[in-house]
């Protein structure tokens, strides 16, 4: 099988640095919530895999395993209903990152609210559904400009941080 080469369609940070600069206010508003890093992680994994964002997948998983996220975690991510590996607070994040993603009725059910609320405050469902709103941005831009994934590289700020995931 050969590999498929897929040529970036714009490079947007080159082009607009004040739209990257915009949506990075997000995640500096996220950089000092309530919501533990290791639990952001796995939310921007999971809707970057419903996205199928190539980029934030790389990214994101580089970033969680610098934070100490296991390996087995990481790629049970696309099956956690079946999977006895996370939390009750991480079920509810991710079932509200699934709902929030994909609003395929055209709202979010209930029974996913109660679920989420049981778990976090109503200042985290706040930031927990900005964090949400965040990465969908990212996917949808990567995903139409064909962001180039494979590239990234973790930051100095995180790497050597392994251990500290929840």
């Amino acid at each position: 099988m050969q590999p498929v080469t897929i040529e970036p369609r714009l490079v947007y940070k080159d082009k607009d640095p004040k739209a990257l600069q915009a949506l990075s206010k997000i995640h500096e508003y996220l950089h000092h919530s309530a919501i533990e890093p290791g639990l952001l992680d796995l939310v921007y994994v999971r809707a970057s895999q419903i996205n199928r964002c190539a980029f934030c997948i790389d990214m994101h998983t580089k970033d969680a395993r610098a934070r100490g996220e296991s390996e087995q975690r990481l790629y049970m991510l696309n099956a956690w209903r079946e999977a006895p590996l996370y939390t009750s607070r991480e079920r509810a994040a991710l079932a509200w990152t699934e709902a929030v993603t994909v609003l395929t009725d055209g709202f979010v059910p209930d029974e996913v609210y109660e679920e989420t609320r049981a778990q976090f405050s109503e200042q985290e469902m706040i930031e927990l559904t900005m964090a949400i709103v965040a990465i969908n941005s990212w996917n949808r831009i990567n995903v139409a400009f064909r962001t180039e994934a494979g590239r990234y590289q973790v930051p100095a700020t995180l790497a050597g941080k392994a251990g500290t995931a929840v």
